[in-house]
């Protein structure tokens, strides 16, 4: 049963989210967690509690009664028995809402949507991704594009410059959609100047060969077009590319290269959806995942 958080702020981008997570994970049992945070704004009367005492109430009805007809609205075009929803409406700030129920429900992937940078009210649902991807530290986000229909994702680029070591569970939740969709993984390495690979790289590259082995897999060394998230864009326009994935930690080669975050680059103006992953490391599991490990090991 894997559970599945939808931050939703009842806009068409979020829907698009909404129906591109139910459709990726239609063969499997999941419970889907639509949240809406609110917050009122802040008054200038002199009645100021009463004030936001009564906005408040009238925000909590709207986000409340929003979650059931975005609830109403799936339930009507999707019916699949593997699929249970629960609501969660919360006065809260989105990223702090988000980051307790992925620690107490055990979540093992946001989702969300993105617009594009033109205008400000496009910015400000992009800025909220960004937001997302940066606070939560322990569970992968997939930003979906407001526009991007639901293709089957069978074929993932993970972008890397082999600097860093990963460890196994960083690398699982691709590993996991490439065999639930029989998906090639395409290994991108952008390089300012083509260069053969130190010594450290290629034990990097040996090591992710090893995590991949059970999928099919290819390396794909690029020549940097602008910036790393231009080359990227190009890269995964011409494979046709239906997934990005990369590994958000703080240093890393690309962030050198474009002197911005990637990852906040993608979110604005990526045109597919963007996996991000936290930095793991050898970090323990979830409670609930290593009571998990714990019983199987009893059972061996």
């Amino acid at each position: 049963m894997k559970n599945i958080l939808l931050p939703t702020d009842f806009s068409s981008n979020a829907w698009n989210a909404i129906t591109y997570a139910i459709e990726l994970y239609k063969d499997e049992p999941c419970t889907f967690y639509l949240l809406n945070t609110y917050t009122p704004a802040i008054s200038n009367s002199r009645f100021m509690a009463s004030t936001l005492l009564d906005e408040a109430l009238v925000i909590e009805d709207y986000s409340k009664e929003g979650l059931k007809v975005v609830l109403s609205k799936i339930l009507n075009k999707y019916s699949n028995p593997l699929h249970t929803y629960k609501m969660v409406s919360s006065f809260s700030l989105l990223t702090d809402q988000v980051k307790e129920m992925v620690d107490e429900f055990d979540i093992d992937v946001v989702i969300l949507g993105t617009k594009g940078a033109s205008g400000v009210s496009e910015v400000f649902m992009g800025s909220n991704a960004v937001k997302v991807i940066k606070a939560v530290k322990n569970c992968p986000v997939l930003a979906i594009p407001e526009y991007f229909e639901f293709e089957t994702p069978t074929e993932i680029a993970f972008a890397t410059d082999f600097n860093r070591f990963y460890s196994q569970s960083e690398l699982e939740p691709i590993v996991s959609l490439a065999k639930t969709f029989n998906s090639v993984i395409r290994i991108v390495h952008v390089q300012h100047e083509i260069k053969a690979l130190t010594e450290l790289q290629q034990f990097n590259l040996n090591m992710l060969r090893k995590y991949f082995k059970e999928v099919e897999h290819f390396v794909h060394t690029v020549s940097e077009v602008n910036s790393v998230s231009k080359t990227l864009e190009v890269f995964s326009d011409e494979l046709d590319i239906h997934l990005l994935a990369m590994l958000n930690y703080q240093h890393s080669y690309m962030e050198k290269l474009t002197r911005e975050s990637v990852v906040k680059q993608l979110t604005f103006h990526s045109q597919i959806p963007l996996l991000v992953i936290p930095e793991l490391g050898m970090n323990n599991p979830s409670k609930h995942k290593q009571e998990h490990a714990k019983k199987n090991l009893s059972l061996t």
